[in-house]
């Protein structure tokens, strides 16, 4: 928690204006029961019109001050904290850019989003409380504690019993809610991950007739974070009796005792009085502290979670090197030297000793059964992963040693599972060159066989897609993916999958145009289907993570197993011949 302060530290005028705004308040709020038990004890006693009048004078007029104080006070606390919580945001937020695919992996995407919104705000919450009543609260306890002895020593013996008692109630509080509240948002992202799962798998739920078993899911999700939360609704429940109860009994205390004082000589009446208000200054500047503490083990769980993400080291790293737009212009290289690969956790690699090159104005195609580590090849180039073993170089330079922004400005991805983003189509489609203009746009469209489905809209390219592009089909979604990176013009194109929900016709025409706009780019192919790769100068079968051929359709029909069994499978006996 302390570690996340370190965001408060740009707001440090403002928090010093807070602390001189709040001892303001402070002791304008200890100076008016002194002025009111004056009041009494002489101007009353001695029926003292005059100083009644003058008195009552200064307490209004302090009283307006330490309002006004105590208002601005408010307003910068809460400015301070919220400008603190945008700023961790953005730290957290920049942090997980930078994450591989590893560290997503690891953490899920639910918990990231938690901890990215509910987690900073209950840390937020806990520092504007903490610039209102931090200083606030020790301030009235110190102060109040030292008019209490001034007005009447005697008297003060009192609160030598109830200010243990009210701090031993405080800690323990803490100690048992600590915990609770680390469960709460373990349980939160529970619920968070089930109900994503729910949103995002809507249709293959509807499609099997899952609603009862994802009823249950959530049911059980939603029983656990709410007896959490009931655990922790009692122990607070518990804490504001007690903390009143002590409150009264140490009032009648103060006046059981105070009027014996008064009978015997030693006490006025006003003393009395301002004392009753000093014990309550006391004894509520205690209970401040006891609702900073009782949000302290919340907060600090959440602090937890924030520092796991800013703790965590990339295991995807930039390099120093550098690689520019012209630098890779002309006879360009894409080379795999014995690369392995290898998930985190994982017995054995996904691709072992990889060998091949893709060339500038060459078509390399990857082709194998599913689990053979195809995407994962794709995944290794754009370094969403960083090798195991060998060496992917790019004219010669490891990328390892690339800044990664530079690497991956040099290729245009197509990904396996389409992603649009809320937005216009131009926006989209600009997504892959920040200003393209609208002839840009337009022909990327176009060799992607997308114009007609676009401009038959009203709104055309400002066509509005839903979260995902869920109003799209998947065939137009995966040909808007394609638009995007044909409209960046890159040295190197990754189709990975790419055409899987075109029918013949389309994928036939799109694969026409590709090959005129393409024709001085490399281009990497991960397919399913024969017909998509069967042109390529270069084809690669995968079998378990190996290579088990290279070379052309007609090649790889004489000399490879694999191959032949998927021409087979796909296109009939009749095509080995």
């Amino acid at each position: 928690m302390l570690r996340l302060l370190n965001y408060l530290k740009p707001y440090w005028k403002s928090v010093l204006v807070i602390m001189v705004l709040t001892l303001a308040g402070v002791f304008s709020e200890l100076f008016l029961p002194r002025l009111m038990g004056s009041i009494v004890d002489i101007g009353i006693t001695n029926q003292d019109l005059p100083y009644i009048y003058s008195t009552g004078l200064r307490m209004v007029i302090i009283a307006l001050l330490g309002t006004v104080s105590m208002v601005l006070s408010s307003y910068l606390s809460a400015r301070a904290a919220t400008a603190y919580g945008r700023d961790l945001r953005g730290a957290v937020f920049t942090q997980v850019e930078g994450f591989s695919l590893s560290e997503f992996n690891q953490m899920g995407t639910a918990s990231l989003i938690t901890r990215t919104t509910n987690d900073i705000n209950q840390v937020q919450q806990v520092v504007m409380m903490s610039l209102r009543m931090m200083a606030r609260a020790p301030l009235m306890l110190i102060g109040g504690l030292v008019m209490a002895f001034n007005t009447n020593a005697v008297l003060s013996r009192v609160l030598l019993i109830a200010s243990p008692l009210l701090l031993v109630t405080i800690a323990i509080v803490g100690h048992i809610g600590f915990p609770l509240f680390k469960q709460v948002q373990l349980k939160t992202d529970a619920l968070n991950r089930v109900m994503r799962e729910e949103l995002t798998g809507i249709r293959v739920i509807r499609a099997f007739n899952k609603f009862d078993y994802e009823e249950r899911r959530f049911d059980t999700a939603n029983r656990e974070l709410t007896g959490i939360f009931l655990k922790v609704a009692r122990l607070m429940a518990l804490v504001m009796p007690l903390v009143s109860a002590l409150l009264n009994f140490t009032i009648v205390a103060v006046i059981w005792y105070g009027s014996r004082l008064i009978g015997s000589g030693s006490l006025e009446v006003g003393q009395l009085m301002a004392f009753i208000q000093y014990v309550m200054m006391i004894l509520f500047s205690l209970i401040m502290v006891s609702m900073i503490f009782v949000m302290i083990p919340r907060a600090s769980a959440s602090a937890i979670r924030i520092n796991e993400i800013l703790d965590q080291t990339p295991t995807v790293k930039d390099g120093d090197a550098s690689l520019s737009t012209e630098a890779i212009i002309g006879e360009s290289v894409l080379e795999f030297r014995d690369v392995s690969f290898k998930y985190a956790g994982a017995e054995s690699p996904v691709v072992c000793h990889l060998n091949f090159a893709v060339k500038q104005g060459e078509t390399t195609a990857i082709i194998g059964g599913t689990g053979s580590g195809k995407s994962t090849i794709i995944n290794l180039i754009m370094r969403f992963y960083d090798i195991s073993e060998g060496a992917i170089l790019l004219n010669g330079t490891n990328i390892a040693t690339l800044r990664q922004a530079e690497l991956r400005q040099h290729f245009g991805l197509v990904p396996q599972n389409t992603i649009l983003f809320t937005g216009s189509i131009r926006d989209n489609i600009a997504f892959g060159k920040e200003g393209a203009s609208e002839a840009e746009i337009n022909e990327a469209l176009r060799i992607a066989q997308a114009t007609d489905f676009v401009h038959e809209r009203e709104e055309g390219l400002d066509y509005v897609l839903s979260q995902g592009g869920k109003n799209l089909s998947g065939g137009q979604k995966q040909r808007l993916s394609i638009a995007r990176a044909l409209v960046r013009k890159p040295a190197f194109y990754l189709f990975d999958d790419s055409f899987s929900a075109l029918d013949f016709k389309t994928d036939r025409h799109l694969r026409k145009e590709l090959k005129k706009v393409t024709a001085g780019a490399g281009v990497l192919i991960v397919a399913q289907r024969i017909n998509t790769i069967i042109d390529a100068d270069n084809i690669i079968v995968l079998e378990q993570g190996e290579i088990t051929g290279q070379g052309t359709h007609g090649e790889l029909l004489k000399s490879n197993r694999v191959y032949r069994e998927i021409v087979s499978s796909q296109l009939g006996k009749e095509a080995l011949a």
